[in-house]
């Protein structure tokens, strides 16, 4: 945990008092003291610093926190997710892992790989998203929680949803393992705001690839390895974070 994550709600006259998770952490694992600093940050808000003003270090532990907040906005990420939804367990995984990396929206999706079990698991049916999504904020020191969106089914997806949206993303990826072209043939620092299609194991299948094209999407290729979910997503948000600097 890298910055203390609170909801607006929490905060009083720029005061929180802090007795769960966060309050151990900053106990046992940072060992602060009163008077210590520690970067905090308001969930979809801004961040600064915080000055711990009294602690209890026994169980139950409690801490209070004078605010200052420094920024008043964190910026969007500049990719977006259509994610074929995985098995609940590497769920979690992912979701931390791109909130961590930066995502503005996820897109969970069907697709013909995906087990229809896999929309009957707690995480998905109870939407249980948000812990692990936090995970990934206080990670990577943001504040800026990612937005999820369910598809049920693939082709309503793609013919009626996905044309409401087009227009929010200048740039559109659909990741394939027989892709015709190349991240770094089709992503650049002009290539504004990109949605990233990331299949399940094992991939897209035909059908789902000539969709995707119909609807202006570029099927790219980082190899003829086909990587695991967790594995793909990492790899492809690097390559493209770092073509849209160069």
């Amino acid at each position: 945990m890298n910055i203390i994550l609170a909801d607006s709600y929490e905060i009083t006259d720029n005061h929180i008092r802090l007795t769960d998770y966060r309050a151990e952490h900053i106990v046992k694992v940072l060992k602060l003291n009163s008077g210590d600093m520690i970067r905090f940050g308001i969930i979809d808000g801004g961040r600064g610093k915080a000055q711990v003003t009294a602690i209890k270090q026994k169980f139950p532990f409690s801490v209070d926190l004078n605010l200052e907040i420094l920024e008043s906005q964190v910026p969007v990420a500049s990719i977006d997710l259509v994610l074929a939804l995985p098995r609940p367990i590497m769920l979690k995984r992912v979701l931390s892992q791109v909130t961590a990396l930066g995502v503005g929206t996820i897109h969970l999706v069907h697709a013909n790989r995906v087990e229809k079990s896999f929309w009957k698991a707690s995480i998905v049916a109870e939407k249980e998203f948000r812990p692990y999504l936090l995970h990934g904020l206080e990670q990577a020191v943001d504040t800026r929680l990612p937005e999820i969106y369910l598809h049920r089914r693939f082709k309503p997806f793609i013919e009626d949803y996905f044309p409401t949206i087009k227009d929010r993303c200048r740039t559109h990826i659909v990741a394939h393992p027989g892709g015709q072209s190349s991240l770094q043939k089709k992503i650049n620092k002009e290539s504004g705001r990109v949605l990233l299609a990331v299949g399940p194991e094992g991939g897209w299948v035909d059908y789902e690839v000539q969709k995707f094209r119909e609807q202006g999407f570029n099927d790219c290729s980082i190899g003829a390895r086909i990587l695991k979910v967790d594995t793909a997503v990492i790899a492809l948000h690097s390559q493209i974070s770092l073509l849209l600097e160069i």
